[in-house]
Parts: structure tokens; sequence; C-alpha cells
């Protein structure tokens, strides 16, 4: 069965929960990624109401879409992060921001991971993506000098944060797919590993992969699908191009999306640099069977144009087929 394609609700949460299900089924996709933004899927009144799941599942079925999984990447950068600052004032809900004090903004987000965890459960998903957020991403450059121990504590800090809440996950379970990505506690091949050596590679926390994260960051993606294989949850289509021309930096300059200045940038899936075909292949020798996820992201094209065509892109990415049987398991279970 070809693996489902869905759509990211994240970059939609200006638009009601409805009117993003009208679209996505008009245009073909298998059903949503459903983020916790907007009034899209509200963690506190799945939580607290007992209609409130049977109605977007009743919204769901109206427009004969299926989900798989929840994200709730925003209150999860929360949960770690250093400095919490007026960033995360205007991506929380005010209930998690409360008054702003760091450690309470902390503690609420981290409270409102495991309450993801609960309203998964009663939607019947067992996935749900996001973010960890960090308190050493702020000592990537290296400079003024960073003290061993200070990345140490930084990683013990997630443990400490993240095991509690990996344990409902257990509980219920739901497993938390992390998205590698800059600004994370695992943002690139190495952090990945010392982030799972953290927690004790609990089987409740694996990994979202988008391979858009990588290209600017000069990662091979295919080698970190194989290296990272069991622990691939689900993964998201969104692309990305590197324009350097001796001016444009590959850290963005602090320039917004889709300035040309930038070195660079998001754009519609299929325009850039994703080496897509092998990846999709890797994917099929692993033997990832989930859910691929279009995340639109491109600044520069009306995503009422994009989302439709990224599908199709994605179909044909789809339909390339798996290894013959006696291939794959040789594969699957090489050293």
């Amino acid at each position: 069965m070809p693996k489902p394609v869905t759509l990211f609700t994240g970059q939609w949460a200006d638009l009601p929960f409805e009117e993003v299900c009208r679209l996505a089924a008009e245009w073909g996709y298998d059903g949503l990624e459903i983020g916790c933004q907007g009034d899209h899927f509200e963690v506190d009144r799945a939580v607290a109401e007992d209609d409130y799941v049977a109605g977007r599942r009743e919204i769901l079925d109206r427009y004969g879409l299926q989900v798989w999984t929840i994200s709730n990447h925003l209150v999860g950068q929360a949960t770690c992060d250093h400095p919490i600052d007026e960033r995360h004032r205007n991506i929380l809900p005010k209930r998690i921001w409360g008054d702003g004090d760091p450690e309470g903004v902390r503690h609420r987000a981290a409270e409102e991971l495991k309450n993801t965890a609960r309203a998964a459960r009663k939607l019947g998903v067992s996935t749900v993506v996001g973010f960890t957020g960090s308190s050493i991403w702020h000592a990537v450059a290296m400079f003024p000098p960073v003290p061993p121990e200070m990345i140490e504590r930084g990683y013990a800090d997630f443990a400490d944060r993240w095991n509690p809440i990996l344990d409902v996950f257990d509980e219920h379970g739901v497993r938390f797919a992390h998205e590698v990505h800059p600004s994370e506690i695992a943002y690139d091949y190495w952090t990945t590993h010392r982030a799972l050596e953290a927690i004790g590679h609990r089987e409740a926390f694996g990994l979202n992969f988008d391979p858009s994260h990588f290209v600017w960051q000069d990662l091979d993606p295919m080698t970190f699908l194989w290296d990272f294989r069991h622990r691939i949850y689900h993964v998201d289509c969104k692309e990305s191009v590197t324009h350097f021309n001796g001016r444009n930096g590959r850290l963005g300059s602090h320039l917004p999306w889709s300035d040309p200045r930038r070195g660079w940038d998001f754009v519609s899936t299929g325009h850039g640099d994703v080496p897509w075909e092998p990846i999709f292949r890797t994917l099929n020798s692993i033997g990832y069977d989930g859910p691929i996820s279009v995340e639109w992201e491109d600044a520069g094209m009306d995503r009422l144009q994009g989302a439709p065509d990224a599908l199709q892109f994605v179909r044909r990415l789809v339909a390339i087929e798996p290894p013959a049987e006696s291939f794959d398991a040789a594969f699957r279970t090489a050293d």
C-alpha cells in the first residue's frame, strides 16, 4: 500500500480547521498532520471536554480525511529553551506564557506536552511530532569559549525535563518524534546521537525526518536515515535551496525568509536541493511505511498554488517501487 500523504496544518493555523480540511480534501490529500495551533487541535479542550475529540473526528470524516499524527512544535520549543523571551510570548498560548517567568513557562510547557500525549491517545493517534528547545543552542558559535561542562549540563537539562514527559507518553502508548532542526537539542547528526544517549535511547523518543534542514548544514540525508533507521517515526517533506555567491551567508544574516540576500531559503517542493528520489528509495529500504507530510514554508509562493503542486510531486515519489522482498530483508538486517 502506498504511503499516505498528509498536509501539516501548522502553516495554515490562520484558517479555521474545517476550511483546511475542505482544501486538503479538494486537493486530494489522504489526511492531515494536525498542528496544535489556532483552532485546529486545542490540547486543553481535548483533555477536558468529553465531546471535543469526537467533534474533530466528525469534521475529518466529513471530508474523508484521516489523521496519523498531531504536532505541538511551538509549546515543545519552550520546554528547554534558554533564554525564554518575547519570541516565545509570540508563539505560545497565553495560558502557557502566563506571567513570562522563564521557569514557569518551561514547567507549563512540559505539562502541556504530557497532556498532548493524553490528547493524542484520545484522538487515536500514536505519534506526536515536535520540538524540544535547547538550553545550549545559544552557545552553538562556541565563542565566548564554551566549557565542556556547560554542554554536558545542557544534555542533562534536556534529560531531566524530558524523561518525565516521556513517562506519560509511555503510559499512553504514544511516541514523540523530535524534528531535528537548528535551535533544538538535536539539530544535526552528532547532536542527535548525544540527545538519544542522554535519555538512555528510550523508545518513546524518536525522530521526525525533514531533509530541508540538512541541506544547508551540508549533511547527507540518506546517511542519517540509514543510521537512525530504527528511530524514524515520521517524515515531513519540505524543500530548501542554497545560493552562496560570496555575499549570501549560510546563517541567513538575520534577513527575513525569501529575501534574495539570504544564503539559503525554503522553496516549493521539487525546486530546491533536496535529493528526493534517493531519500524515498532509502525510506523504502529501511521499511518506513508511515505518512509523508507536506509542510508548506515557501514564503515566496502562494500556498494555495503550491500545496496542491507539492502533493502531486510527493505522489510521484511515493510511487517509487520498494526493493524486492529478499533484498529488502537483507538490507534491513545488515550491520
